[in-house]
């Protein structure tokens, strides 16, 4: 024996037999692939046969699985063949191969189209609704670990809260800075090319700083922060769970949710509302500068008109929104985190996921609250 498989074929009074000997493991894919081949040519023509695998040295699931093929596509074109002999030691092997895929695919046929679209509605709202049963479990979950760490305040992890404070907020700012800027600068000039032609050009100022400061200003900040920080809360926490490191914490008896979460939403808690005031304050010099270049008022004049435009009220509504922003963009990249399975491609998909989710989430609230304060008069 070589060790190589190759089934020998020999004739036997009322049917035909095939012997297959030596190792049918996957190291020997080639060699099997083509003894295979050698065998469905031999048996054209036979009505029944059998497979005799007394001589085989070595088995493992590939090399069962294309003798299993072999008696499958047989059975298929009208010849049906019968494995014998094979060693006690490769039969529960042979037995859980015979068992798989035995089932025929479902005839789907032709679906009506109005049923397809109820179904693919159905599991829509069954998908939104395990999301939000899902936001509505880790945010109990991160309240009871706040309230842990309150009434144990040793076991908050501060230098984790401040390391991750300086990556969402203090890093943020260069960027966050420049796109407000432009932001407001183009609010600006769209507003003076409009007004101009009705000779209002001044209120061009009046709605770059109160769009600016109620609207825009903290909704673009929070949309700059689920893209970047919780993209990458979520890159990180998956990325955990698939070394099982999260699943560690939990064996050693610690809350994962306290020491990996609780200090992520914290930052973000304290972040945005800085970034979301640092963003309005560019959009309005972004403003400004659009006004001096492009309609020709001056700093002062857009300073002076600037005043009578706005109120703390405006700047209220803005900074109100920023925490409830921040919470929904950690708990929705917190939840995608610990949903990935073990693979990139899952990563991948949770990390998207997570930045749809939020940015919606974000856009839903800012809806809300702008229909809650105009019912309440601010």
């Amino acid at each position: 024996m070589d060790g190589s498989p190759r089934p020998d074929l020999t004739a036997e009074p009322g049917g035909s037999r095939l012997t297959a000997s030596g190792d049918w493991i996957a190291a020997r894919g080639a060699e099997m692939e083509a003894a295979i081949a050698r065998a469905e040519t031999e048996i054209k023509g036979w009505t029944s046969g059998t497979v005799s695998l007394g001589e085989v040295q070595r088995l493992d699931t590939y090399g069962a699985w294309l003798i299993e093929r072999l008696v499958r596509q047989s059975a298929q074109a009208g010849t049906m063949l019968r494995c014998t002999d094979l060693p006690p030691r490769y039969q529960g092997l042979a037995a859980a191969i015979a068992r798989t895929n035995q089932a025929p695919p479902p005839d789907e046929g032709d679906q009506n189209p109005l049923v397809v679209a109820i179904e693919a509605v159905g599991r829509a709202v069954t998908a939104v609704a395990a999301d939000f049963g899902d936001f509505a479990r880790m945010l109990g979950s991160i309240m009871a670990a706040l309230l842990g760490t309150v009434l144990r305040p040793g076991r908050f992890r501060l230098t984790s809260a401040v390391h991750q404070l300086d990556r969402v907020g203090f890093q943020a700012v260069p960027i966050i800075a420049l796109i407000t800027l432009l932001i407001g600068g183009i609010i600006a000039q769209q507003g003076f090319f409009h007004f101009r032609k009705f000779g209002a050009e001044i209120y061009a100022v009046d709605m770059t700083g109160i769009l600016v400061l109620r609207e825009i200003g903290v909704l673009i900040v929070a949309i700059m922060v689920a893209g970047r920080s919780g993209s990458s809360y979520t890159a990180e926490l998956g990325s955990m769970k698939m070394r099982e490191e999260i699943d560690a914490l939990g064996t050693m008896g610690v809350d994962p949710i306290e020491i990996l979460i609780l200090p992520r939403i914290l930052a973000l808690l304290v972040a945005l509302p800085m970034l979301a005031f640092l963003g309005a304050m560019m959009a309005l010099l972004g403003g400004g500068l659009t006004a001096w270049a492009y309609g020709g008022m001056s700093p002062e004049a857009f300073i002076l008109r600037l005043r009578d435009a706005i109120s703390l009220t405006h700047f209220e509504v803005g900074m109100i929104k920023a925490p409830f922003m921040a919470l929904a963009i950690g708990v929705v990249s917190a939840c995608e985190g610990f949903k990935v399975a073990g693979s990139a491609e899952s990563l991948g998909q949770r990390t998207t996921a997570s930045v749809v989710k939020s940015i919606f989430l974000v856009i839903v609230l800012d809806g809300l609250f702008a229909v809650f304060f105009a019912s309440i008069g601010m």
